[in-house]
């Protein structure tokens, strides 16, 4: 894992690099891709270096009965599971949308896929880097699988052990050298007294 390599076109971190910001939309846009689009111009007005969603192949990543199961939440677009994540969720088309879009407007648009086949869309869809979320930290498959690909990576920590962040690293070392780990602690809000910024040392 080296001090400093470029995470994108011409934009190294690392080092003495300015920070590289990251806004995360996630699926905040609420299935609206003007939304979306909005809160790109917002996060490129804000100078933010790129602009992060959420992809998942939902049938692919989830079984039947898990897509199906009811959904009863103030919060739900749709009756079912299923439902309401597809409601969520944007196309192959979209994505390419708001990737012309991103560009348009001079900002990086970048994804955490998923689960694997939303990572194959997005190394054809030309981003830059792969965003690895805390929930898929520990699928080590998934990990190679996404190392393979031979886009940097930037590797969460949420939730995970120290001996699993060891793992992880002894993994992708071998076949991707330019990775980071970002440091995460999974609790929304995040009080600052539990935020642990000093195990950054133990790694």
């Amino acid at each position: 894992m080296p001090l400093e390599f470029e995470i994108a076109p011409g934009r190294m971190i690392g080092g003495n690099h300015p920070c590289f910001f990251i806004a995360e939309i996630g699926q905040n846009h609420q299935g609206d891709i003007n939304i979306a689009k909005q809160m790109i111009q917002v996060a490129k007005d804000a100078g933010a270096d790129c602009a992060k969603f959420q992809k998942s192949e939902l049938k692919f990543k989830f079984n039947k009965a898990a897509l199906a199961r009811p959904y009863n939440s103030p919060h739900s677009w749709g009756a079912s599971y299923g439902e309401h994540k597809e409601f969520l969720e944007f196309s192959h088309e979209q994505y390419r949308e708001l990737k012309a879009f991103a560009d348009s407007v001079g900002i990086i648009l970048g994804a955490s896929g998923m689960d694997e086949k939303a990572v194959d869309f997005l190394d054809e869809l030309g981003v830059p880097f792969f965003k690895v979320g805390s929930g898929d930290t520990n699928n080590i498959p998934y990990i190679e699988n996404t190392a393979k690909k031979g886009r940097p990576m930037i590797i969460s920590s949420g939730m995970q052990t120290m001996d699993t962040m060891r793992t992880v690293y002894n993994k992708v070392k071998p076949i991707n050298n330019n990775f980071c780990i970002l440091q995460c602690t999974s609790a929304y809000p995040l009080e600052p007294e539990i935020g642990r910024a000093s195990c950054r040392e133990r790694v």
